[in-house]
């Protein structure tokens, strides 16, 4: 897959147990059609890179078997057109008990926001889950279940999963965390530190874009439910045009307000941070897709190549192309 590890990432999908019996963890990566596949196809390479280690070493105390899932099961078609094979939601004889469980992003997950089966499906498997992750626009769906940061607290005295929102425990920060790095986190807390920073330096590349720390700082604990809204309809929307003034009525807001509360919030202008958010989405679909740079632009509300060749000069001092090269070569040595 270009732009992409050079391992079949689909294979990690597959369940082996290890002949000393050691035991196997299940990861569960939530697709749906036009979802983004970069960062689920990172996740998934964590799991299969800690399993290629235990086999090296024959000393591995655990062993992931990573599952694809989506609603219908079958071909499930990314955001960049690649199909990938998945196993419907609920149909294991196991139950649905997952170590970890991913929940992708991308554009279609509008679409998926609509299918009953597979919200009611994480609603009920929540409590069979240690860990919930949401990427990206992955927490809508988790919103829609009832499991985003507002969901009421259960009754005192029951177990509570992890829904990652702002952090793993053991790892408090005000900072959205990264899919990758929670993935590797998972890792460390199974395999050990030495493990899991092994894993991580074959993967730095792929962790974030240039604009990723920006576009994520609207999960600040110091951000307001109202500029977070704004954020993420910013970021839901990037590809449209869009006036700042819609923005604020989405948030009930006047226009003065918005930008004054935008800006002392967030850091940034809400005009800079669409563009912010646009050049991420350019960032992601070169190092995915061998779709021509213009289309690239257009896809992502840039407009044109042109515009988006000057953005890269201005922000990265490259060019699209010489990105998109980079970020090759920095993924097949990896």
């Amino acid at each position: 897959m270009a732009g992409y590890p050079a391992r079949d990432w689909q294979h990690a999908a597959q369940s082996q147990v290890m002949p000393n019996g050691c035991p196997v963890k299940r990861i569960g990566i939530v697709l749906f059609n036009g979802f983004a596949l970069p960062d689920a196809a990172a996740v998934a390479e964590i799991f299969q890179s800690a399993n290629a280690v235990g086999e090296t070493t024959r000393s591995s105390l655990v062993r992931y078997e990573v599952c694809l899932l989506s609603a219908t099961g079958g071909r499930i078609s990314s955001s960049s057109s690649a199909l990938l094979s998945t196993e419907t939601i609920g149909t294991r004889h196991d139950g649905d008990h997952f170590h970890a469980l991913f929940i992708a992003g991308g554009t279609g997950v509008h679409a998926a926001l609509r299918d009953g089966r597979l919200v009611d499906w994480l609603r009920r498997t929540s409590p069979c889950a240690e860990v919930i992750f949401p990427i990206a626009e992955g927490r809508l769906l988790l919103d829609a279940a009832g499991l985003g940061p507002t969901a009421a607290d259960p009754r005192r005295g029951a177990p509570r999963t992890q829904v990652l929102h702002d952090g793993l425990k053991s790892r408090p920060s005000p900072e959205i965390i990264h899919p990758l790095h929670a993935a590797l986190a998972v890792v460390e807390s199974d395999l050990g530190a030495g493990i899991a920073h092994n894993i991580a330096s074959g993967i730095e590349p792929l962790l974030e874009t240039q604009f990723t720390a920006i576009v994520c700082r609207n999960a600040s604990v110091g951000v307001s439910e109202k500029i977070r809204s704004s954020a993420r309809w910013l970021e839901m929307n990037g590809e449209r045009a869009i006036k700042i003034d819609d923005v604020a009525k989405v948030v009930s807001m006047s226009s003065r307000n918005f930008l004054r509360r935008f800006k002392t919030e967030m850091g940034v202008t809400p005009s800079d941070y669409l563009l912010f958010v646009r050049l991420d989405m350019c960032c992601r679909l070169l190092a995915e897709s061998d779709l021509p740079v213009d289309k690239v632009a257009r896809r992502c509300g840039i407009g044109s190549g042109g515009r988006l060749s000057k953005l890269f000069r201005r922000y990265l001092g490259t060019t699209p192309t010489e990105y998109r090269l980079i970020k090759r070569r920095s993924t097949a040595s990896a």
